[in-house]
């Protein structure tokens, strides 16, 4: 990369010192932030399921995936461009951090515009061809129209972030989510259990509190004094920095989506059980949100570790990063898990205590709490390969056994063998496959000889 300007010292680069402590203080706070928006994600189950009903909660688990499926698209863009800006920082290359940044901007503002209108248009169609219910379908609709009628929130505030990550600061996220969280409990109480709104209220204190974790991340960046701050006149395309993030940031939105993909295929099957199955799996997700926090933490470490440390061209501290990195999180993951085995049925009931809907949960926590190293190893890989600029091999990884495999077994066996533990096997079985092929790549990767 070109050295077009020296960036100004900044103590938040991840090429100098411990790589162990610079790893554990980025992952922290990721993992804290991470904790607080689960709590609020759980809690809105937990309202929602205590003050308005089964039906309710199953509404909400239904428009999860499909929630996931779109808004995952373009979280996977971002996780392209804050490799990019990671990159440029790391080589202390101000002028194209300057561009990175802004592009990246401009690219979340157009994104907010088509989610929106994908979001509300599309709606009904999508609830329905994943077999929701007749009687969850109209709560699930208006869950679904009110969150995407503030999706920008949650786009631009994913968009900031991925900028103030790639400069090695995880702290300043952290109190905004914080904050945000906080706002959402609120609301949700306000609105829900206070002035006796429908399941639609929970998406709106959703919505509010993205905008203003968005506001805040904002601030940051137009306030800061760093080549990644953010300065309104110049956002716009530039169309080679924009093509170097979508390089970058296409395949991870592709494997986001196509986990979604999968995970509604998978929905559509629980839906068939009635809402009691989809109450208790929808619950079961809230929780298993909680095992993978080290997961998404260290992952978001790695790719920003990698990222600078290549930029930097500090080939061994890459290695050394890679598997500390790793190891806290499969082993943090797997404790997670074991403890989440143990306590599911106090867990499940949280969020609504019939035996049936309990019942369900605990069954597919007795499954797959067990496996969770696999998955924790497969999503932490992910990132070491996104760090690295190589976001095509998770994105095919996910591809075919995540998303190909699940569908084909679905689609192969339920004629014959309608079960609804096929969906709780599934999941280990496509995790053991892709950390196999996971292992097999990056033993012939030649670190040395990427080129970014």
């Amino acid at each position: 990369m070109a050295q077009r300007g020296i960036a100004k010292e900044n103590t938040q680069l991840m090429t100098e010192g411990s790589y162990q402590k610079k790893l554990i203080l980025f992952a922290l706070p990721v993992m804290l932030g991470d904790l607080f928006q689960q709590l609020y994600n759980a809690i809105d189950s937990l309202i929602v399921g205590n003050f308005i009903g089964s039906s309710a909660l199953a509404a909400v688990s239904s428009a999860g995936n499909l929630l996931f499926l779109i808004v995952g698209f373009f979280q996977g863009i971002a996780v392209g461009a804050s490799v990019v800006v990671a990159q440029f920082i790391g080589a202390r290359n101000a002028a194209d951090t300057s561009k990175a940044v802004h592009t990246t901007v401009a690219f979340g503002l157009a994104s907010s515009v088509i989610m929106t209108v994908l979001g509300l248009v599309f709606a009904p169609f999508a609830l329905r061809l994943i077999n929701t219910p007749a009687d969850v379908l109209p709560e699930s609709i208006s869950y679904f129209r009110v969150y995407f009628a503030g999706v920008t929130g949650l786009v631009m505030y994913n968009t900031f972030v991925c900028i103030i990550r790639a400069s090695g600061d995880s702290r300043h996220p952290l109190y905004y989510l914080v904050a945000s969280s906080l706002l959402n409990v609120v609301l949700d109480y306000l609105f829900i259990a206070v002035l006796g709104y429908g399941v639609g209220a929970a998406a709106l204190a959703t919505s509010i509190s993205q905008v203003f974790s968005a506001v805040l991340a904002f601030l940051h960046l137009v306030r800061s004094k760093e080549d990644y701050r953010v300065e309104i006149r110049k956002v716009r395309f530039d169309k080679m920095m924009l093509s170097r993030i979508i390089r970058y940031g296409l395949p991870s939105g592709v494997q986001w989506s196509i986990i979604s993909l999968s995970n509604l295929a998978i929905q559509s099957y629980i839906n068939s059980y009635g809402k009691m199955a989809m109450a208790g799996i929808g619950a079961y997700s809230k929780i298993e949100g909680f095992a993978f926090l080290p997961t998404n933490s260290f992952g978001a470490a790695i790719t920003t570790f990698i990222g600078q440390n290549m930029g930097a061209g500090k080939r061994e501290r890459t290695r050394q990063g890679i598997r500390f990195g790793v190891t806290c999180c499969v082993l943090l993951a797997e404790a997670i898990g074991l403890l989440l085995y143990i306590f599911a049925p106090q867990l499940i009931a949280l969020f609504d205590s019939t035996p049936e809907t309990v019942a369900f949960g605990v069954a597919r926590a007795r499954v797959c709490t067990l496996f969770f190293f696999l998955v924790s190893f497969s999503h932490i890989m992910a990132a070491v390969f996104k760090g690295f600029g190589k976001a095509v091999v998770p994105m095919l990884v996910m591809m075919i056994f995540w998303c190909g495999v699940r569908i084909a077994v679905l689609a192969l066996t339920a004629p014959f063998f309608h079960a609804i533990e096929l969906t709780y096997w599934i999941y280990p079985i496509t995790w053991t496959l892709s950390t196999i092929a996971f292992i097999l790549y990056y033993r012939r990767l030649d670190i040395d000889h990427i080129e970014l």
